[in-house]
């Protein structure tokens, strides 16, 4: 079983990432266990957020996946 971090251990040395996979894994935790019908969007949209942030730091956009090459063309092209 793996440990649970708390978010105050994950930012101690403010290292993004770490603070960003703690919080994608309560995230994912809180939409399993959430039983509201309207928070579930609210939960769903952090943590795609939070996904996509931590596949750009580490830069794991997936060649194969479709949606992401769109977004990424439409960043390179925004940024000209």
């Amino acid at each position: 079983m793996a440990v649970r971090r708390t978010m105050r251990a994950a930012t101690r040395n403010f290292v993004e990432v770490d603070g960003l996979k703690t919080l994608v894994v309560r995230l994912a935790r809180e939409l399993d266990a959430c039983n509201d019908a309207k928070l579930v969007p609210q939960l769903a949209r952090q943590y795609r957020e939070t996904m996509a942030r931590i596949s750009e730091i580490e830069g794991g956009i997936d060649e194969d996946d479709e949606i992401a090459a769109i977004i990424l063309r439409n960043r390179k092209s925004g940024a000209d």
